[in-house]
C-alpha cells in the first residue's frame, strides 16, 4: 500500500506520522504559536528530525465553532509558508489542510504534495478536479455541515453504517474524477459526540473494507481531554493511549502534534506485531 508524493512512493504498510503545523491564530491547541519564519522553520525541523514523513499545514481553523476565514486570508497565511518551508527543506512532503479548490491549486503549484480535505469535496466539489489534475494523494474526511455548525449535526441512523455509505459515495466520485491515491479519515471530533468518537475508534477497523489507507486524527482532541477533565495541553498521554488503539485497528497514518511520541508509539506497536505468536 503506497501513495505517490511528487514522484516519491511512501510505503504505508508500515504506519507513518503526519506532523501538524497550524498557521491559524485560533487552533484549539497550538493556535498562534508559530507566528514568524524562525519559529515555523524551527518547528518544521523538529518534526522532521523526530520522524515525521509528512507535514500537514492548515491556515483555516476547523475546530468546532471556529470563525469563518476568507479565501484570500487563507492564501495569505499559507502560500508564503509553503515557499519558506520548501526553500529550506526542499524534500519535505507537505500536505495542505484545505477544502477550497483555489487554495489547493495554488498550494500544489508551489510544490505541496497532498491535499487534506475535511469535507471530502462537499464544500467545494471542484477540488476533485484540481487533485486529479495534479495527480496527488487526496485525504477525504467525514464531516457534516461546516466547522461553524457541525456540533449541532450529531444525529445518525447508525454511525458506522452512515460513514461507510458516505465514504462509498465520496470514493466513487473521486475515482470517477481519476484521483488515484485516496486516504480515508473518519473525522474524530467532527459532527460527533464524545461517545460517538469512542464508538468510531472501537470500530475503526471496519473502514479497512475500502482497502485504502486510513488516517487517525486523534491528537489532543476533546474526546481525550474532556473525558479526562484536562486541558488540551495536558492530553499527550491520552493521545498516545488512543494512538495505540488506532494502530491496532488498522491506522496507516497518525496525524499528530507530537511527532516524537507518535513515532515511539508506532515503534512499540511494530514490535508487538513482530512478536505475535500464533496458537
Amino acid at each position: 500500500m503506497t501513495i505517490n508524493c511528487k514522484g516519491i512512493l511512501i510505503d504505508l504498510n508500515s504506519p507513518i506520522v503526519m506532523g501538524v503545523l497550524n498557521l491559524t491564530p485560533d487552533s484549539f491547541y497550538d493556535g498562534g504559536k508559530f507566528k514568524n519564519p524562525t519559529s515555523i522553520l524551527k518547528q518544521v525541523k523538529k518534526m522532521l528530525d523526530e520522524g515525521a514523513s509528512i507535514l500537514d499545514l492548515g491556515a483555516y481553523s476547523s475546530r468546532p465553532g471556529a470563525e469563518h476565514v476568507s479565501e484570500d486570508e487563507e492564501l495569505l497565511r499559507l502560500l508564503p509558508i509553503i515557499n519558506l518551508i520548501l526553500k529550506e527543506f526542499p524534500d519535505c512532503i507537505l500536505s495542505i489542510d484545505t477544502f477550497r479548490s483555489k487554495v489547493a491549486n495554488k498550494s500544489l503549484q508551489l510544490g505541496a504534495a497532498i491535499i487534506n480535505d475535511i469535507s471530502a469535496g462537499n464544500l467545494d466539489n471542484k477540488i476533485f478536479e484540481i487533485v486529479a489534475h495534479h495527480q496527488v494523494p487526496y485525504i477525504m474526511m467525514h464531516m457534516k455541515g461546516t466547522p461553524q455548525n457541525m456540533k449541532e449535526l450529531t444525529d445518525y441512523d447508525d454511525l458506522i453504517k452512515d460513514l461507510i455509505t458516505y465514504f462509498s459515495d465520496r470514493v466513487a466520485v473521486a475515482r470517477a474524477t481519476k484521483i488515484n491515491d485516496i486516504i480515508i479519515d473518519p473525522g474524530f471530533g467532527f459532527a460527533k459526540t464524545t461517545a460517538q468518537n469512542f464508538q468510531l475508534l472501537t470500530h475503526f477497523d471496519l473502514f479497512k473494507t475500502f482497502d485504502l489507507p486510513l488516517l487517525a486524527g486523534l491528537s489532543r482532541k476533546s474526546m481525550i481531554y474532556k473525558t479526562l477533565n484536562l486541558k488540551p495541553a495536558q492530553a499527550l498521554n491520552g493521545t498516545t493511549a488512543l494512538h495505540m488503539i488506532a494502530l491496532q485497528n488498522g491506522a496507516n497514518i497518525l496525524r499528530a502534534h507530537d511527532v516524537k511520541e507518535a513515532k515511539e508509539c508506532i515503534t512499540l506497536f511494530q514490535e508487538l506485531v513482530a512478536n505475535r505468536i500464533s496458537i
